[in-house]
C-alpha cells in the first residue's frame, strides 16, 4: 500500500532539478557548515558543472551566500522558511493526527498517540472507525494503566531500568483480561523484547477481541516523547498478518514524529499532559 511518502516510482514524476536543488541543501550540515563548489559535488554526486550551477541558482534565490574571499558557501537563515510552516503547526498531535487518518481505516480500525505519565498512558489524539462493536472508548484525555497497553509498553521500554520500575509500581496492575500481565518481573521481561524488536504487540490483553501494534516517538536525546499505535478487531486479520502489515507503518510513523520532534528544537511539544 502506497502512502504519501513513498518513493516516486515513475521516473516520469519526478523533476529531476528539484531532487538535485535539494540534494544540494542537504549536503551542508552542522558538521559540514561551508562547502566549496568541489565539496558540494562530492556529497551530492552532481558533476562540478551541475553543482556549479545549482548553487549559484540557490545563491540568487537567498538560500545560500558565498563566503568572500574563501570561494565556500553555507545556508542562509531563509532556509527556515522551508520549515517553519510545519514546525509552527502547534503540538505533536496536531501533526500526528492527518498522519493517522491516512492509515484509518484502510490498514487499521484505530490509530493512537499517547504519552506517559505516572504509570498511565494518556491519550492526546484518537482516530477511530468501527470499533464501536467492541465497546472501546479511548478518546483525548483517556487515561489507562501502561503495563496493560501496546502504547504503553513500546514507550516503557526505552526509559532506564529504574524509571520502568517505577513507573510500572505507581498504578495498581489489575487483570483487564486473561491474558494481561500484571507481575513486574514479567513485564521488564516483555520491555527487554519490545526494546530489542522495536515495538510492541498487545493481542487481547487490555480489551478482548483487539489487536494492537505500537512504537515509541524518540527525541533528540533518544528518550520516548510519546508512543503511536494501530488497532484492529481480531476478526479482521490474524495476528501475523496484522504485525507484517502494520508493524512497518507504525515504525516509520513514529520516525516521522521523531524525526519532526529532533528537527523542531523544542518547536514541536508532546501537548496535552505535563511530563
Amino acid at each position: 500500500m502506497d502512502g504519501p511518502h513513498t518513493r516516486v516510482e515513475n521516473p516520469k514524476n519526478l523533476v529531476q532539478s528539484v531532487a538535485k536543488a535539494f540534494a544540494v541543501l542537504k549536503a551542508f550540515g552542522p558538521d559540514r557548515p561551508e562547502l566549496t563548489l568541489a565539496e558540494v559535488a562530492a556529497q551530492t554526486g552532481h558533476d562540478r558543472g551541475t553543482a556549479f550551477r545549482l548553487v549559484h541558482t540557490l545563491v540568487d534565490l537567498g538560500y545560500l551566500r558565498p563566503i568572500p574571499d574563501a570561494r565556500r558557501f553555507r545556508l542562509t537563515l531563509k532556509c527556515l522558511e522551508l520549515g517553519y510552516a510545519a514546525l509552527s503547526a502547534d503540538d505533536l498531535p496536531t501533526h500526528a493526527r492527518p498522519l493517522l487518518r491516512e492509515l484509518v481505516p484502510n490498514l487499521a480500525d484505530a490509530g493512537s498517540l499517547g504519552v506517559l505519565e505516572k504509570g498511565e498512558v494518556i491519550y492526546l489524539a484518537r482516530v477511530e472507525a468501527g470499533l464501536e462493536r467492541h465497546g472501546v472508548v479511548r478518546r483525548p484525555g483517556t487515561r489507562i494503566g501502561a503495563y496493560a497497553t501496546a502504547l504503553g509498553q513500546a514507550i516503557l521500554a526505552w526509559l532506564p531500568r529504574e524509571e520502568q520500575v517505577a513507573q510500572l509500581e505507581s498504578v495498581p496492575r489489575v487483570k483487564l483480561s486473561d491474558r494481561t500481565l500484571t507481575d513486574v518481573d514479567a513485564l521488564l521481561a516483555r520491555l527487554d523484547e519490545v526494546r530489542a524488536r522495536g515495538y510492541a504487540v498487545s493481542d487481547g490483553e487490555n480489551a478482548y477481541g483487539l489487536r494492537t501494534v505500537a512504537a515509541p516517538v524518540l527525541d533528540a536525546r533518544g528518550a520516548p516523547a510519546a508512543g503511536v499505535s494501530l488497532t484492529i478487531g481480531s476478526d479482521r486479520l490474524s495476528l501475523p498478518e496484522f504485525i507484517g502489515l502494520t508493524a512497518p507503518r507504525v515504525c516509520a510513523l513514529a520516525e516521522e514524529l521523531g524525526t519532526g520532534l529532533r528537527l523542531s528544537f523544542g518547536t514541536i511539544g508532546a501537548g496535552g499532559a505535563s511530563r
